[in-house]
C-alpha cells in the first residue's frame, strides 16, 4: 500500500494545472470571490494616494501648539473627499478622518484634545511632526505587486484589487468536474426506501465539496450498477469535463463495475492507500473522442471515507488543477493538545474526528467508524495521527481544521 504522502504526491505530479496554456478571462472585480487570478497584478498607484488624517480632530502645524495649550482660530474646514487650502501659520484647520493633510500641516491634534471656542479652537495638547497622519503609500505603494499570480481570490483580495482601481481581473476558467454515483442500494431522499436500500449521502457531501472550491459541475446522478451504463457515464463525462468524480465501486468485488470499465476507457491506477478511514482510491484517465483525456478519481463509498479522501486528495489535486500557487494546496495544521487516550495503533495513517473542548484540548467522538457521518458532523476537523501511534492524554497531535480544509 502507498502512504498518503506517496500517494498525494502521484496525484499532484500527474494533474496539470490549466494555468498551462488555458485561456485567460477577464471578469469584473465584483464578481471575482472563489476564481484563480491567471496573473500577478502590480498597482498603478499609491494607496493612500496622499497624506490624511487617522481622526476626526484638527490639522495644524505641530511648531504652533508646543505650549499644549494653543489658541488658534479655525481657517478652513476639510470633510473627507474634500482639498483643502494651504494651512496659514498660526491657524488649525478642522479636519475630518480621511480628508487629505493640507500643504503646511504636519500634525492632527484629535478632537478630545480640542475645545472649541467661536471661530478658534484650543489645542489642549502638545502634538509631534506626523501624529496621527497617514501617510502616501503607506498600504500600497506604485508598482508593488498586490496579488499574485495563482491566488485563489478571497472576499479581502478583491477589496485590495478595488483599492487600487482594478475593475476587471485575468483568471483562470473554472474547472469542469463530472460526478455520478454507482450501486443499486442508492436512494435519494423523497423515494420510499426498500429493503436493503440506502439514502445517498455521498452525492451531497461531494457536490458541496465541490461548489466550495469554485468548481463548473455537471451531475448525473446515480448510475445503475452494471458495467456499459457505468463505461456510458464515463464516455458522456470525458468530453467537456477536466475531471470525473465517482463514489462507490472502486474497490475489486464482482459488483464493483467502475474499474473495469476505466480500464476499456482509458487507463486506472488503483491504489491501495494506508490510511484510515478511507483504503481505495481509484486515479486514472478516460480517453475523448476528439483526443486528450479527462481525469478520474474514484472514492470509497462509505461517507466518512469519501469525504475524508476528498478533503485529503481530490481537494488538492483541483486546486493544483485550478492553477494555485503550490505552497497554498496543503491546510494549515495547528498543534493542539489531546484530552483523550487512544491506546491501540494501528499500521495505517489514521484521521480521527475531533472536537474542541472548552479548555482548548481536543475530544475524541467515541465511534470512529467509516460509515459514522454524524462523526464528521459533530466534529471540528481531522487530528493527522501517524501510522503506528498511540495517542495519550496531554499528548500534542496535528490537528486538521475543517475551516482550512473545506475552503
Amino acid at each position: 500500500m502507498l502512504t498518503v504522502a506517496e500517494a498525494l504526491a502521484v496525484l499532484l505530479a500527474a494533474g496539470r494545472s490549466l494555468a498551462d496554456g488555458a485561456a485567460v478571462e477577464l471578469v469584473p472585480t465584483l464578481e471575482a470571490n472563489g476564481r484563480v487570478l491567471a496573473a500577478s497584478q502590480v498597482s498603478q498607484l499609491n494607496v493612500p494616494p496622499a497624506d490624511n488624517t487617522q481622526m476626526d480632530g484638527y490639522a495644524v502645524r505641530a511648531a504652533d501648539c508646543s505650549s499644549g495649550a494653543a489658541r488658534l482660530p479655525v481657517s478652513q474646514r476639510i470633510p473627507a473627499g474634500h482639498v483643502g487650502a494651504p494651512l496659514a501659520a498660526g491657524t488649525a484647520a478642522r479636519i475630518f478622518t480621511g480628508a487629505m493633510i493640507p500643504a503646511g500641516a504636519d500634525a492632527v491634534v484629535m478632537q478630545e484634545m480640542c475645545e472649541a471656542e467661536g471661530d478658534a479652537v484650543v489645542i489642549r495638547h502638545a502634538p509631534k511632526s506626523g501624529e496621527w497622519v497617514r501617510r502616501a503609500g503607506e498600504d500600497i505603494q506604485s508598482g508593488s505587486v498586490i496579488l499574485a499570480a495563482g491566488t485563489r481570490l478571497r472576499p479581502q483580495d478583491l477589496g485590495l484589487a478595488a483599492s487600487v482601481g482594478l475593475e476587471k481581473l485575468p483568471l483562470l476558467p473554472k474547472l469542469r468536474v463530472a460526478m455520478f454515483f454507482t450501486g443499486d442500494e442508492l436512494a435519494m431522499p423523497g423515494q420510499v426506501l426498500k429493503p436493503g436500500a440506502i439514502y445517498n449521502s455521498n452525492r451531497f457531501v461531494l457536490r458541496g465539496l465541490l461548489e466550495n472550491l469554485g468548481c463548473e459541475i455537471t451531475d448525473y446522478g446515480i448510475v445503475p450498477d452494471n458495467r456499459e451504463a457505468t463505461r456510458d457515464a464515463l464516455r458522456r463525462a470525458a468530453q467537456e469535463h477536466d475531471l470525473i468524480l465517482t463514489s462507490g465501486g472502486v474497490s475489486v468485488g464482482e459488483e464493483d463495475h467502475v474499474k473495469p470499465a476505466v480500464e476499456a476507457e482509458g487507463r486506472l491506477n488503483m491504489w491501495q492507500i494506508a490510511m484510515k478511514p478511507g483504503k481505495p482510491l481509484a486515479f486514472g484517465e478516460v480517453r475523448r473522442a476528439a483526443g486528450g483525456h479527462a481525469f478520474f478519481i474514484g472514492l470509497p463509498g462509505n461517507p466518512v471515507s469519501s469525504f475524508v479522501t476528498f478533503l485529503i486528495f481530490v481537494r488538492p489535486f483541483i486546486l493544483r488543477q485550478q492553477g494555485v500557487a503550490a505552497d497554498a494546496l496543503a491546510p494549515q495544521a495547528l498543534a493542539m493538545r489531546a484530552d483523550f487516550d487512544w491506546p491501540k495503533a494501528d499500521r495505517r495513517q489514521e484521521f480521527l474526528r475531533v472536537k474542541i473542548n472548552a479548555g482548548g484540548g481536543l475530544d475524541l467522538f467515541p465511534h470512529q467508524g467509516s460509515g459514522v457521518l454524524t462523526s464528521a458532523v459533530w466534529g471540528d476537523g481531522l487530528v493527522d495521527n501517524p501510522a503506528g501511534q498511540t495517542i495519550a492524554r496531554g499528548d500534542t497531535l496535528r490537528f486538521l481544521p475543517f475551516s482550512a480544509l473545506l475552503q
